[in-house]
């Protein structure tokens, strides 16, 4: 009897609570205590790019001609059970619920500060 290959996994989208241009503090890592911007959610992986955080230098050969190498640093993800959704107005870190309104919509509120954020 053959043995049957694996096969891939389907890529398993992951719901986030965070989105582009939310205010997030690290909470574990080597930046606890940070706080930034996100500029990409990579939500198939459950993972976030912060600005100023987690930052990685990468060395790159010239391309052309009398160009020279450079040395580039570049935000490299986190895992977002690393970051927690920042309170700008009362500088606390706070969970995230999703509340629905009487009209149905649907918006996130911050759990300490009841602060909405849509």
């Amino acid at each position: 009897m053959a043995t049957a290959t694996p096969r891939a996994k389907a890529p398993v989208r992951t719901k986030m609570r965070i989105k582009k241009g939310d205010t997030v503090q690290v909470i574990a890592g080597k930046d606890k205590g940070k706080t930034g911007e996100v500029l990409r959610t990579l939500p198939y992986e459950n993972r976030v790019v912060v600005a100023g955080i987690n930052l990685r230098t990468r060395h790159v050969k010239p391309t052309q001609e009398g160009e020279t190498g450079r040395i580039v640093t570049e935000e490299a993800s986190l895992h977002a059970s690393n970051v927690m959704l920042y309170s700008n107005s009362q500088k606390v870190a706070s969970r995230v619920e999703v509340v629905t309104d009487k009209d149905g919509t649907k918006k996130r509120r911050l759990k300490k500060t009841g602060e909405f954020l849509d």
